[in-house]
């Protein structure tokens, strides 16, 4: 069993307009029972005051302000660069509406460190603020085998709602890829870094995800499906995430899901013109590098 004296755990928050759900999500990243060693905050130009709350009220973080927003996919980006320039071992990622339980970031290392095969990476059990499961962050899991801490299971990706990853596998595989923008961003990145390697769900680490409503990815998404569209065709087409049959597997599972979103659409003309807008661009260009995607937005890149 792998012997941990002590990882240099940076916390990364990526924030856009949120400013009170961010203060629940700061502050109890404050009162964990083994904090972080830094806290990162990307704010995406939130235009609430976020930028000065954090300064004001939150005075050990570490604030990158961005001029533009960037999406979630650009602020992780931005922000595992500045993890890993601070000398990361272990990167704790989050949305501004996650709030973790004390226990959280103590429960992914003890799993981390418990098991015979050092995971890539170990997420949280995402619940709703009534305590059930969050069907937007609860990965599909495997059969627990030998070597495995008994409140983990094996996962093949995860979501940016409170995982815990080695930096050392992002030093070997990459960043995120701020083109996707908002959408498929952290499933890409996962299943990239969790390719040949173990991945682990920790139930004994829980996370509230405060979303305004409880439900999946199913939800009617209006123009927002370009992003949708656009990014599992590009996941599906340029990324090396995924192995030949596992793209044949989850191409099925996105069309089911499409024809479940157009199901219970009530704008079934926008998904269908943002349908084709994203098959065409999906098809027709690829990720932009990240330089590129992010140059003069904020420090570093």
């Amino acid at each position: 069993m792998p012997q941990v004296i002590h990882d240099h755990v940076v916390a990364v928050v990526v924030t856009y307009n949120r400013r009170e759900l961010l203060v629940e999500a700061l502050t109890a990243l404050r009162t964990q029972i083994r904090p972080a060693d830094a806290v990162i905050v990307v704010d995406n130009a939130s235009t609430d005051g976020t930028a000065s709350m954090v300064r004001g009220r939150f005075p050990e973080v570490v604030p990158i302000e961005l001029s533009r927003n960037t999406g979630g996919a650009g602020g992780f980006t931005m922000g595992v660069t500045h993890a890993l320039e601070r000398g990361a071992d272990l990167i704790w990622l989050m949305d501004d509406d996650t709030v973790p339980e004390p226990s959280a970031l103590a429960a992914l290392i003890n799993a981390r460190n418990r098991s015979v095969e050092t995971p890539a990476l170990v997420a949280s059990r995402v619940v709703w603020t009534d305590g059930r499961d969050h069907p937007m962050n609860s990965p599909r899991t495997g059969t627990i085998g030998p070597g495995l801490p008994a409140d983990c299971a094996p996962i093949r990706s995860a979501s940016f709602v409170s995982v815990l990853i080695d930096a050392t596998v992002v030093r070997e595989r990459g960043l995120p890829i701020a083109d996707y923008f908002l959408w498929n961003d952290d499933f890409e990145f996962t299943t990239r870094l969790l390719r040949g390697r173990l991945g682990l769900l920790c139930r004994s680490s829980v996370v509230v995800h405060k979303t305004a409503t409880f439900g999946s990815t199913d939800a009617d998404p209006g123009p927002r499906f370009f992003y949708e569209v656009r990014n599992k065709v590009w996941l599906f087409t340029r990324s090396s995430g995924l192995a030949p049959a596992e793209r044949v597997l989850y191409m099925g599972s996105t069309l089911r899901r499409w024809a479940r979103t157009f199901l219970h659409s009530a704008d079934r003309t926008t998904l269908r013109h943002e349908l084709r807008r994203g098959l065409w661009a999906g098809v027709r260009t690829r990720p932009r590098p990240n330089a590129d995607v992010l140059s003069g937005a904020g420090p570093g890149l």
